[in-house]
């Protein structure tokens, strides 16, 4: 099997379809025939890593050294490097599948070697899939991020009302006029946002499409940014840190000590 092969789960009435030559993002997710995800080739539910959102002005450092990456949103770098990258799928069932990639490929190259895992994992019952995703090294330590950026359809179609999203974050990050956080931690205001939020119990938002289907985003993580500016699609990110985290709250990826998270979706019907 090539990296170029979809691989798509099934349990229940429930369909995940993994696209591993395409940034081994969530193509698509579907829930009785019904599509819940953004379609496009940007677009589903991608994993970022090894940093997440935007990275200041392309640079980090690591002890005494400096670190440019490429500007694909100047002034910044977003998102890292694993949405651009073919990975490879390592093993799959029905209801489980494993994808890898190599940090230093020299397509989109990470100035560290390491390996990226994500295992995506289909509920028997077809109620709920989760992701888990590990950075590991066996040689230099460096600092990184980990997330996910899925784009929910704000709409389902047939008539139907948008989607409603609750949560009920500790503080929102004030955003600077560089759209990155200023350290100054406010309280939650009302949308529309593309916005950082800390949730010390963990992140758990609902998305509610009234009259179809209620969606859980959770994960043992603090941090999530809410994007809902475009009229197509809402963006709930569980990730490790905040956007340009890798700089401010650098989390180092040892040889001892992966980074490892996860983000588990789960949904029941109206």
């Amino acid at each position: 099997m090539s990296s170029r092969d979809a691989i798509t789960l099934t349990a229940g009435d429930a369909e995940v379809t993994v696209r591993p030559d395409n940034g081994c993002r969530v193509q698509s997710l579907r829930i009785g025939g019904t599509e819940l995800l953004r379609q496009g080739e940007r677009y589903g539910c991608f994993p970022m890593v090894p940093w997440c959102g935007r990275m200041r002005d392309g640079q980090f450092r690591n002890g005494g050294l400096q670190h440019r990456m490429p500007l694909n949103a100047p002034p910044h770098a977003i998102h890292g490097t694993g949405r651009n990258l073919p990975w490879r799928t390592a093993r799959h069932s029905d209801t489980t599948a494993t994808f890898t990639y190599e940090l230093a490929d020299p397509h989109a190259p990470w100035p560290y070697p390491g390996t990226v895992t994500q295992l995506v994992e289909l509920a028997a019952d077809g109620s709920a899939v989760t992701f888990t995703m590990g950075i590991e090294t066996y040689d230099d330590s460096f600092p990184a991020q980990a997330g996910w950026h899925p784009w929910f359809l704000r709409n389902l179609g047939k008539d139907t009302e948008d989607v409603r999203l609750d949560f009920a974050p500790a503080w929102q990050e004030q955003r600077g006029e560089d759209k990155l956080p200023t350290g100054k931690r406010l309280d939650p205001a009302p949308g529309p946002w593309d916005d950082c939020f800390g949730m010390p119990e963990g992140v758990d938002v609902t998305l509610t499409w009234p009259g179809q289907l209620e969606l859980k985003v959770s994960s043992r993580e603090q941090w999530v940014v809410v994007f809902d500016e475009q009229e197509a699609a809402v963006c709930v990110e569980p990730q490790t840190g905040p956007p340009n985290g890798i700089n401010t709250e650098p989390r180092l990826v040892t040889p001892i000590d992966p980074l490892e998270t996860s983000m588990t979706w789960s949904w029941r019907r109206l």
